[in-house]
């Protein structure tokens, strides 16, 4: 009996202590965790690929560039930081341009050495001649390069290099090579005023300009403009024809170039509106 009495008392003992005991409440949540409770749970965005570079042609002639000869040519090394051969102030350009198409000529003004070459692709129809005076800027932009592979054009400019025979060459430069649908060059100098500057050994460059070619486009760089007349003829004879001649030691084995024709373009030939064009950079191109 003592026995059972025993039992039953721990029984109930056992029982009441269950009843009694709690769990013990969860703590509080902290504010950063109210917080990111309530923040809507976003999907996941995948990371944004970088936008494709563009960029124009490979220029194969860099030894050729301004700063390369500048640093290569003893005797044009005192012209390497010249004004000349760094771009002008944006109002000079804008400026520049007023003037060159109130004096008649189409100017396409382009931020860049990217958007000059595409300009100059969109502005020559599939199936036409093209031939190109020898121009540093053109090389600047990939464009001598473009030429020498295949393009919807037909390169005139390739037929006369194949050519071996010098003077059936010299023949060839004056006749398809004059007189192509689209002869591209640059020019020494562009002035403030409208007009265009340049000079040339041979004739060939000056003679497709002037009247041979059926289209004219020219690239200039923001560093070819000059105020006027007179410093064309100074940026022209002191500062291109050193450049050029440092080429041409380098590229002929002479001891240097020269200017035998001068020509000055001060207005569009009034019987072909927008005959020559101009793809006008802000930015430095050839010399």
């Amino acid at each position: 009996m003592p026995s059972l009495l025993k039992q039953i008392k721990s029984a109930f003992k056992s029982s009441k202590a269950k009843k009694t005991t709690t769990s013990q409440p969860a703590p509080a949540p902290t504010s950063a965790q109210k917080v990111a409770a309530k923040a809507p749970v976003l999907p996941s965005v995948a990371a944004a690929s970088p936008a494709p570079v563009k960029t124009h042609p490979k220029n194969d002639h860099e030894n050729h560039t301004f700063a390369a000869l500048a640093k290569a040519d003893s005797q044009l090394a005192a012209l390497a930081s010249s004004p000349y051969s760094k771009p002008v102030a944006n109002d000079r350009v804008d400026k520049t341009k007023a003037a060159l198409e109130a004096n008649g000529f189409k100017v396409h003004l382009v931020d860049s050495r990217y958007e000059a070459f595409e300009a100059i692709k969109k502005l020559i129809p599939d199936g036409a001649s093209v031939n190109n005076a020898h121009s540093t800027s053109l090389e600047e932009i990939g464009f001598i390069t473009y030429l020498k592979g295949q393009t919807p054009w037909n390169n005139v400019h390739a037929t006369i290099l194949a050519e071996k025979d010098m003077a059936k060459q010299s023949e060839l430069r004056r006749t398809i090579g004059s007189t192509v649908d689209y002869y591209l060059t640059s020019m020494s100098a562009v002035t403030e005023d409208g007009k265009l500057a340049h000079a040339d050994l041979s004739g060939s460059k000056v003679g497709g300009v002037a009247f041979g070619a059926a289209n004219v486009i020219v690239l200039a760089g923001s560093n070819k403009i000059v105020k006027d007349e007179d410093e064309a003829w100074e940026r022209t004879n002191g500062f291109a024809l050193a450049a050029e001649s440092a080429r041409a030691r380098d590229a002929y084995g002479v001891p240097a170039s020269a200017i035998v024709n001068y020509e000055v373009i001060k207005k569009a030939n009034p019987f072909a509106p927008e005959r020559i064009q101009v793809v006008l950079v802000r930015d430095a191109l050839g010399f």
